[in-house]
This record gives C-alpha cells, sequence and structure tokens, in this order.
C-alpha cells in the first residue's frame, strides 16, 4: 500500500488491529444484556421518585420526593437500544460513536501504511547504545501515546520490532514487553488527554478535557518514574547475571535467529517519516489548543474527530501509491468498531430504562443516603473498587464509562466529589489491570507475539501492579485532601 516505503506492502483489506474480537463482543453484550434485564425487574421492586435539579442538572439536596412502583413497559425495554438515539443523551452517543468510528479508521490507515512503526522505529534507532536512554526514551515514547492520544492496541503491532531493538541492544524480551506494551498500557491509564477516556467523560460530565489536567499530569509523570525504576532494576539485574532473566532461554533462541537474518530499510522511509511527524505535531497542537482555549473545551471530541479525519486523510494520500486505498482502510477500520456502537447502544439503554421507570433517582437517593455522613475517602474507593470489578467483565472504556458516568457522576457531585476526581478514579480503574488480567485478549495477543508464559509475565509484574494500586489510591486521597 506503501509507495516504496517498506519491503513489503501493507494489506489495506488486511484485519485492522483495533478489530473486537468476538469473545469480548459475547462478553460485553451478555453482561450489558444481564444489567438491562436487572433494571427491568427493578422497575417492578423499586418506588419512582425524582430530586430537583439546579440549572446545570445537578442534584439539589434534601429535594428527593418519592412515588409508586410503576413498572417499565416490555416495548420499552426491547426497542431502548434504538430508542437511546432519539432520547435526551442522543446526541452524545451520535457524536461519540462517530467518534470512535472515526478514530478506528484513521488509526487503521496508520497502522496499514506503517506510520507509526516507521516513526517510532526512526526514533529508536536515533538513540544509538546508550542502553538505560533507551529504556526512559522509549517508555516515555509509548505512556505519551496512550495518555494523549489513547493509543494501546495500535502501539502493540509495534512490540516485535521493540523487542529485537532490546536484544541488539543486549536487553531482553521482558525488556520490549515493558517498555513497549506495558508503558503504552500505563499511558493509557494515566490519560492526561486520552479521547478515549478522559475525552468522552468529560464531554458526557459537561467538563472541560482540560479541567483538571494539572494534576493527571502529575499522575502521568508519578507512573512514568515508576515504570522507569521497575524496568532500570530489571536492567542492572540482567546485565550482571543476563540467566536471571525470565525469557533468557527464549532470548538465546531469538538471538541466533537475528544473527541468521538481515534488515533492509525503505526506499521512501523519509517521506513515510516526516509525514506522520507533522500528523503528530498537528494533533498535539490541537490538544494545546483544546486544553487552552476554554471556548474550544465543549467541542473537543468533535474537533479531535474532524483533525484526525482530515489530517490522516491528507497523510494517507501523501504516502500511498493507491489512493483508493486510503478510504478503504479508514472504511474497513470504521467497520470494525461498529460493534462498538451497539455496546454504546446497549449501555446507555441502561441509563434510558431507568430514567423512564422513574427509578434512577430513587438509587440515587439510596447511594446518597448510604454514603452520607461516610468521607469522601471512603466514596472515592467505592467508585474506584466499583469500576475495577467492571473491567474484570468490559474491557471497553467507552462502554463502561455510558454504564457508570450517568450513575455515578450525579451521586458524586451530591456527596462533594468533583467531576474531575471521578474521571481521574475512573482513568486508574479503567486501565491497568489490562496487562494483568488474563481475560485481556491484548495481552494475550502480546505475550504471545513475545512468547512469553502468562504465569511468567505475572510472577514478574505482580509486585509492579501492587505499587500501582497503592500510588493510585494515595493520588485519589491526595485529590481529596488539596480539594481537586
Amino acid at each position: 500500500m506503501n509507495k516504496q516505503t517498506s519491503t513489503k506492502e501493507a494489506n489495506p483489506t488486511s484485519k485492522p488491529l483495533a478489530n473486537i474480537s468476538l469473545r469480548s463482543f459475547v462478553t460485553v453484550v451478555l453482561v450489558l444484556l444481564i444489567a438491562i434485564i436487572a433494571c427491568t425487574v427493578l422497575s417492578y421492586v423499586i418506588p419512582q421518585g425524582s430530586f430537583l435539579r439546579d440549572a446545570d442538572g445537578n442534584i439539589i439536596a434534601d429535594s428527593y420526593t418519592p412515588g409508586q412502583i410503576q413498572g417499565i413497559a416490555v416495548w420499552r425495554v426491547i426497542t431502548a437500544p434504538i430508542r437511546v438515539f432519539a432520547g435526551e443523551d442522543a446526541l452524545n452517543v451520535i457524536v461519540i460513536s462517530l467518534f470512535l468510528l472515526i478514530m478506528s479508521g484513521v488509526f487503521n490507515l496508520l497502522e496499514k501504511t506503517g506510520g507509526v512503526r516507521i516513526f517510532i522505529e526512526r526514533i529508536l534507532r536515533s538513540l544509538g547504545n546508550k542502553a538505560r536512554l533507551v529504556i526512559c526514551i522509549t517508555v516515555l515514547i509509548f505512556m505519551a501515546f496512550g495518555s494523549l492520544f489513547g493509543m494501546f492496541e495500535e502501539l502493540v503491532t509495534l512490540l516485535p520490532i521493540v523487542i529485537i531493538f532490546m536484544l541488539s541492544m543486549g536487553m531482553d524480551t521482558m525488556m520490549g514487553l515493558g517498555a513497549c506494551m506495558l508503558a503504552a498500557c500505563f499511558g493509557f491509564s494515566a490519560a492526561t488527554t486520552n479521547p478515549f477516556s478522559v475525552g468522552i467523560a468529560s464531554n458526557l460530565s459537561g467538563q472541560s478535557i482540560s479541567d483538571g489536567i494539572g494534576l493527571r499530569i502529575v499522575f502521568f509523570f508519578l507512573t512514568y518514574g515508576l515504570i522507569c525504576a521497575f524496568l532500570l532494576l530489571h536492567y542492572r539485574k540482567i546485565k550482571r547475571d543476563p540467566s536471571l532473566s525470565p525469557s533468557y532461554d527464549i532470548d538465546n533462541e531469538k538471538r541466533k535467529q537475528l544473527e541468521s537474518t538481515s534488515g533492509s530499510v525503505a526506499v521512501n522511509e523519509n517521506r513515510v517519516f516526516t509525514v506522520y511527524l507533522i500528523f503528530f505535531a498537528v494533533q498535539a497542537l490541537v490538544l494545546i489548543l483544546i486544553t487552552a482555549i476554554r471556548s474550544l473545551s465543549s467541542l473537543s471530541v468533535p474537533i479531535l474527530a474532524v483533525s484526525f479525519l482530515v489530517f490522516g486523510t491528507v497523510s494517507g494520500l501523501i504516502v500511498c501509491s493507491r489512493r483508493r486505498d486510503v478510504a478503504t482502510c479508514i472504511l474497513k477500520g470504521a467497520a470494525s468498531m461498529l460493534p462498538a456502537v451497539l455496546m454504546i447502544a446497549l449501555a446507555s439503554s441502561v441509563k434510558l430504562i431507568m430514567t423512564e421507570s422513574g427509578i434512577i433517582d430513587t438509587i440515587m437517593h439510596y447511594v446518597i443516603d448510604l454514603l452520607d455522613g461516610k468521607n469522601p475517602f471512603f466514596a472515592v474507593l467505592l467508585i474506584y473498587l466499583l469500576i475495577l470489578i467492571l473491567q474484570i467483565f468490559i474491557a471497553s472504556a467507552s462502554a463502561k464509562i455510558f454504564l457508570v458516568m450517568p450513575i455515578v457522576m450525579p451521586i458524586a457531585t451530591a456527596i462533594g466529589l468533583s467531576p474531575s476526581m471521578v474521571i481521574l478514579a475512573y482513568c486508574m480503574a479503567d486501565g491497568f489491570t489490562d496487562v494483568i488480567l488474563p481475560t485481556n485478549p491484548i495481552l494475550i495477543v502480546g505475550l504471545s507475539m513475545a512468547n512469553v508464559p502468562y504465569s511468567k509475565w505475572v510472577k514478574w509484574t505482580w509486585k509492579l501492579q501492587a505499587i500501582v494500586l497503592a500510588l493510585t489510591v494515595a493520588v485519589l486521597f491526595f485529590g481529596i485532601a488539596i480539594g481537586y
């Protein structure tokens, strides 16, 4: 597909990386259907009720008025996934669905044209043989892509390149996994402007993507320092004794294979690198403008979508030999994300059913009464725990946001937690476990690509995950202490 950019042309009709696996899709749909059925049953058990709300839609304290039990009609439940596109939240559902389709299409184009691969490859090659610097810079690059642009699955395609690069510098496969997959996941979780978590959650809660960004940036660098320390300690250990590496035997075999092969440099790699360097610089500028200009904050999601679509398409047209392949890649990438739109519709149906049956305010009333008198530290831990549990069953960040935020955000506001605090807790709970839970397909794919058993991966990373858990709780408590 690229015009003299690689020794093997990309296939625009091949399976997009961001494709949602059938297993993940079925799991999420089943969980959401159970939630819909549960809400339907609750409408015949829980009485209706309502809060008064202010001009911004926030609950007014002590304004709850109880009502009678009145179950929702079955036809409303069945048609809910369709009616969400015409209800009061229709604009949000449509805008974010289009956003996901566009971003998936453009990311597929970037992956198929080799843009991200060549961009990362060039940077790594320019670092030379300074091992410690290579580790820190590689982690920063992958974390930044995850934190700023919400890229995780797309970056895992670069894992073989990073592993080979690390092996060529005398390091091991585990270092490649840590600097690539682990860093990308941690960056996604330590989100600053991640459009798939911070962007969508901010849009649903009426916040600017820049609201609360200060503490998110601090948390990003704390996480960056933690993962760098973890990998540097590992490097010191294997430098002293390579046999201490969990992948020692695997690495010996890989090095033998590397010695028997020789690589080649793409003829027109300079053009691809330049084009995508400009592309990512433009997207970074757009993110800065959205953050800096308050009047643009409410339009952050559509602005990001248009920016990615326009500049991504232009970049593809410049580097592709066949112009029609640009449209093919974008459309195929967007089509691969259609199951996510269905998941969003099902997740949004939960709120619609609860609202139409009149029980959502009653449930909020019960929860607020439960938390009444409890300190905000306890409340934020409950929210964090809720999302952590949902993460086991629903890997999709957008689906969880549509399921959780409409219910959690009003409760959090009523008990004194800021929307920024809820968004921070959501991002923390949503991402880190992606590289420890065996139910996450990207983890399994990454370990398979590296030929590393899951048991060795858990043994190598469980202490890091425990420290991350402690760090996230500490940062949440610090945020509450300073009135974040």
